[in-house]
């Protein structure tokens, strides 16, 4: 097979049973790889509902086509399995050098299932696997579990305390990047896994060698010569979208009850450049290197993230850079996602200031979080409950107006007042409240194009058409930063001009014209590789058939294959909502358009999908997309 080793170990950390698992040429072209294909593994493996804590719900990790090829941006892989915070399926994708070193090994992918006894982790090198006792490694945090999983020149994925202590939002960590979401890492802790280690030498064969070396030049000189991924994402990396963020009213603050943050400037990506920036750092195979080397506690380490700078500082108040800094790098050490951690904490906070909960946490008031990061992590103290996220603290407390999470999973830091579409992709995310499975349509909406983020015109269009792309490219393996080259450099870079403005008016009035294009992707059976690269490269990885058309089917049917699932899971139509406070809460008093309109969109948005008005999958959507037969 071109792009593929073509076979998948499946191991029973119960029997300690060691199998490969097949997957036939016909699912490797259906589901690309990655989050898609992990789901449909998913979907054959159950016909009924999973406990996340239990021995029968199985971890998937996968690669993709692109993994290993050497296409930019493209050593990421993804874990899926079924969320212990939310209860749904949940996808978590990762950088690093982890997805690289597993197709190596020869394997595209793992299925983990059953519970060890005792401590173990997971040793692959060239096809060869070994259950290994982890016994010295738990109590580790990640790093010191990396450092004693041997050589540098091998791929690791581990788990830190929290993980071990199955706190609800555990992430999985590999190197200095984090698989944060949903608590996958927990799900490692519960079968008492501890981590894998991969290698090998073994390399995949590329069915047009000379069109994909010429190809894949341009690709990298493009991403190179784009203002965003060329100039924005290097100088500043994500963080770099703060002050944008505060000045549209798009960021966080204090539990999501405004959009803006008078001390922005000293939290923003050009702060962290020019004081604290060490050097720049990116994932294998990327040339846009967005990743930021800052210095904590005497050494350096990995600098935050935009997601991490709007929910531990804006959202809590918190203009201390250092300090963000310094909290970063504990939720990775101890193995915690920094989003749930942050919104968990500023929910907290929100019902101290009201009276609900007396936990002594006060916004703007932020030295005792190092040591809550350890409590959490050991579910100690008010830890024990914060470590079971913001849903399960409503729940038990109140306080579920302000509660801001989407089918329990805590948002992204992107206030979806001023952003409708985003807002609509929120509530309709597979994974819940994420900002990239619910489309990213911020990026249209002020962060990239000027586009009203009032209007509702258009944007269920929009937001399919943008969480079918996303799932698409997650699928192949491809980073999602690779897309911000769509944008054409002159919207951006001219954006006052007056043809700019007159684009980005016209741009929600064409999302009757999209819907047609979701409608009849056969419309789109063509590439245009300077606008969508991922599937001109797909075809000279591995030779399959695909357009931009084809591309899109495929990240519909995965988006289709997820929504079914969760179905399974117990999810209804009535879960695509937001809370109280983003629906009926003006943002900012003087203007009565500052709430989500999700009532205007979410009709639209199902009668689009092809699903009914519950939300399901029509048994037409789903013989369409092949994944249910006639």
């Amino acid at each position: 097979m071109f792009g593929y080793n073509g076979k998948m170990a499946q191991i029973d950390l119960s029997s300690a049973g060691i199998s490969d698992y097949p997957v036939s040429e016909e699912h490797y072209e259906a589901f690309m790889g990655g989050k898609t294909l992990a789901a449909k593994i998913i979907f054959d493996a159950f016909d009924h509902k999973v406990e996340a804590f239990s021995n029968e719900n199985i971890i998937v990790i996968t690669t993709s086509p692109f993994t290993g090829s050497t296409a930019p941006c493209s050593s990421r892989f993804n874990i899926s399995t079924f969320s212990p915070l939310t209860g749904l399926l949940i996808s978590s994708n990762c950088g690093g050098s982890f997805g690289l070193h597993l197709k190596k090994s020869g394997y595209d992918g793992l299925i983990i299932s059953g519970k060890s006894p005792e401590p173990v982790y997971i040793d692959i090198d060239n096809e060869t696997i070994c259950i290994k006792s982890a016994k010295h490694l738990w109590g580790m945090n990640t790093s010191e579990v990396q450092d004693n999983l041997g050589a540098k020149n091998r791929g690791k994925l581990v788990i830190g305390i929290a993980g071990e202590n199955l706190v609800r939002y555990a992430a999985v960590i590999s190197e200095e990047r984090a698989a944060g979401r949903g608590g996958v890492g927990a799900v490692f802790g519960y079968k008492n896994l501890k981590g894998i280690v991969a290698s090998g030498q073994k390399s995949i064969d590329i069915f047009d060698k000379e069109g994909f070396k010429s190809q894949n030049i341009k690709w990298i000189n493009q991403l190179k010569e784009h203002p965003l991924t060329g100039k924005q994402l290097p100088k500043f990396g994500t963080a770099g979208l703060v002050s944008l963020m505060h000045y549209r009213n798009l960021l966080a603050t204090k539990n999501y009850s405004s959009g803006q943050f008078e001390a922005f400037e000293a939290i923003s990506g050009e702060k962290m450049t020019e004081e604290k920036l060490v050097k720049n750092k990116g994932c294998v195979t990327c040339p846009i290197q967005c990743g930021r080397q800052v210095t904590a506690y005497g050494k350096t380490v990995k600098g935050p993230e935009l997601e991490t700078l709007g929910l531990l500082g804006s959202n809590l108040l918190n203009s201390d850079l250092d300090s963000i800094i310094r909290l970063n790098h504990l939720c990775d050490e101890y193995g915690l996602d920094t989003i749930t951690f942050g919104s968990t904490i500023g929910f907290a906070m929100e019902l101290c200031e009201k009276g609900i909960w007396d936990n002594g946490l006060k916004f703007g008031e932020v030295s005792t979080l190092e040591a809550l990061i350890e409590d959490i992590s050991r579910r100690e103290g008010i830890g024990a409950e914060l470590a079971e996220g913001t849903r399960r603290l409503s729940e038990k407390y109140g306080g579920m107006d302000f509660a801001i999470h989407v089918k329990g999973l805590e948002a992204a830091a992107y206030e979806p007042r001023a952003a409708q579409g985003m807002g609509l992709g929120y509530a309709t995310s597979n994974r819940g409240g994420c900002h990239l499975n619910g489309g990213y349509m911020v990026v249209l909406e002020g962060l990239g194009l000027n586009v009203n983020g009032k209007t509702t015109k258009g944007k269920a269009a929009y937001t399919i058409m943008f969480q079918d792309m996303m799932e698409a490219v997650s699928s192949a393996g491809s980073c999602l930063f690779t897309t911000y080259a769509m944008l054409p450099p002159f919207l951006l870079n001219k954006p006052n001009r007056f043809y700019v403005r007159l684009i980005n008016g016209i741009i929600p009035l064409a999302g009757g014209l999209v819907g047609v294009l979701k409608k009849n992707t056969w419309l789109m059976r063509f590439n245009m590789s300077s606008l969508l690269p991922h599937p001109h490269f797909i075809k000279l990885i591995t030779g399959n058939k695909m357009t931009i058309g084809h591309f899109l089917d495929t990240g519909e049917r995965g988006y289709n294959l997820e929504r079914f699932i969760n179905i399974r899971q117990g999810l209804k139509g009535t879960d695509d909502t937001l809370p109280k406070r983003l629906l009926k809460e003006l943002q900012r008093s003087d203007d009565p358009d500052s709430i989500v309109k999700l009532d205007e969109m979410l009709g639209t948005y199902y009668k689009l999908r092809g699903w009914d008005k519950d939300g399901i999958p029509t048994q037409w959507t789903l013989k369409r997309l092949k994944i249910m037969k006639d």
